[in-house]
């Protein structure tokens, strides 16, 4: 229940003794009351302040109940609004519903019950309000404009987002790990004419085969052993919003093309089910694989290639846009001083020669991560080379095509130097590691071993 702030009412009656009956009662509930005798002056004052709840007589001269209803949701449509009458229908009670009232009380009615219906009303205005609040601050955090980058490629990507923004054309993403392909599906999404609706985001390597076709589709209670009850589908779930398709070149064969099926047809089918039912989902899908080799191998299908890639766009690796790196660095120090509550003011000429020269085979994603660890371990008002990882700052071994060409290195020694490096880079994380190599564990296990 709301607490006590001085909320106002305003309550609309042409019978005075109610509207003084209302004022005292709701006054010493606590709450700021209004009482007006007019319906039209009522519709005035709407227009000029702010209420939390507005409790109104059904019938009255001038403006009806039902027509001041129709003026607040017009004006201030969080604004809930309770009915009360002494001639209540059933019909006028649905009507008054169907227009968007809070609720409908008919006379005589105890004063605490309409209290408790003012409290909850105002309840369901602060949810409703607060809703509001966190959706403006998602959709600011994804505004494309706040992707960072001056480069030419990232300011092609940023026009191009912004011109297939409004459609609902099918998107695919490639480029290597880490170069934020995601954040582009959301930038695209929340500043779309889909932004209302959800966007559901679907990493493709991250769900068991066995599990993926159910995740995606649903199914009707029965479909198999475990299903005690339908489960929506999270295709389903993005109805009229955007469906991201992380990884797409990890879904099985045989569910490519049941997916195609839903971008044909525009329907889906859980399973165990016998009827589809009609769709309408935008798909961005993201891949840092090479998707053409893997039609020529056939382990994806090429139909479904021509697709997902109605729009493709293709986003570079930070090695390709280096001079975009003293933004972004400046990007992640604000933010990671936010988080970690730092004071952190930028980065000492040596450091950034250091972070300028490196390859980044993580791209954006491991500059982010280096510079939270810079951050945290920094003990200075500026990040300095000693707080950047070992392999970054490594003398002899810095360049690596450099020794490998003094050394004369075979294609293997190349190979085994490289995964040795990423290896220490990430403490020894295998999955990590693989991410940045982009192969799966099973392959990476596999290099270790052999080399």
């Amino acid at each position: 229940m709301v607490e006590d702030k001085g909320y106002r009412v305003l309550a609309v009656d042409d019978d005075l003794e109610m509207c003084k009956l209302l004022s005292d009662f709701l006054t010493g509930e606590g709450f700021s009351v209004l009482t007006i005798g007019s319906s039209l002056e009522a519709a005035k004052i709407i227009k000029k302040e702010e209420f939390d709840v507005i409790i109104t007589d059904l019938k009255m001269e001038g403006l009806k109940g039902l027509d001041l209803l129709e003026e607040v949701k017009k004006i201030a449509p969080l604004t809930p609004v309770v009915i009360i009458t002494a001639f209540g229908t059933i019909e006028s009670a649905i009507q008054a519903m169907k227009l968007g009232a809070y609720d409908y009380i008919t006379k005589p009615f105890q004063m605490d019950e309409l209290v408790l219906t003012v409290k909850k009303s105002l309840e369901n205005r602060l949810l409703k309000k607060e809703v509001m609040r966190l959706k403006k601050e998602i959709e600011s955090r994804y505004q494309f404009h706040n992707l960072v980058g001056k480069s030419y490629p990232m300011q092609s990507i940023y026009g191009l987002i912004e011109r297939i923004s409004n459609t609902s054309s099918n998107v695919l993403l490639t480029g290597e790990s880490g170069t934020g392909k995601e954040l582009v599906a959301k930038a695209i999404h929340y500043n779309g004419c889909r932004k209302e609706g959800p966007f559901i985001a679907v990493n493709c390597a991250a769900i068991p085969e066995t599990l993926i076709e159910s995740e995606l589709f649903g199914y009707k209670k029965g479909a198999f052993t475990d299903a005690k009850a339908d489960k929506k589908g999270l295709i389903s779930k993005a109805h009229e919003g955007t469906l991201f398709l992380d990884e797409i070149t990890e879904m099985p064969y045989t569910l490519q093309a049941k997916l195609l099926r839903v971008i044909e047809d525009k329907e889906v089918r859980p399973l165990g089910g016998t009827s589809s039912y009609s769709i309408d989902v935008r798909i961005i899908s993201a891949s840092n694989r090479d998707i053409k080799f893997l039609i020529q191998e056939g382990r994806f299908r090429e139909d479904l290639f021509y697709r997902l890639k109605v729009i493709d766009i293709e986003l570079p690796p930070l090695r390709q846009r280096r001079e975009d790196i003293p933004l972004l660095i400046q990007h992640f120090i604000k933010k990671i001083n936010n988080d970690l509550k730092k004071k952190i003011s930028g980065v000492s000429e040596e450091a950034l020669k250091i972070i300028l020269n490196y390859s980044w085979p993580g791209n954006v994603r491991e500059l982010e991560n280096v510079m939270e660890r810079a951050i945290t371990l920094s003990q200075q008002e500026i990040i300095l080379p000693e707080d950047l990882p070992t392999l970054m700052i490594q003398g002899a071994d810095g360049n690596l095509i450099e020794k490998a060409l003094g050394e004369k290195y075979t294609m293997d020694q190349l190979e085994k130097e490289y995964i040795r490096r990423v290896l220490i880079e990430v403490g020894g994380n295998k999955t990590r590691a693989a991410e940045i190599l982009s192969l799966d564990r099973k392959t990476l296990y596999r290099k270790l071993q052999e080399l």
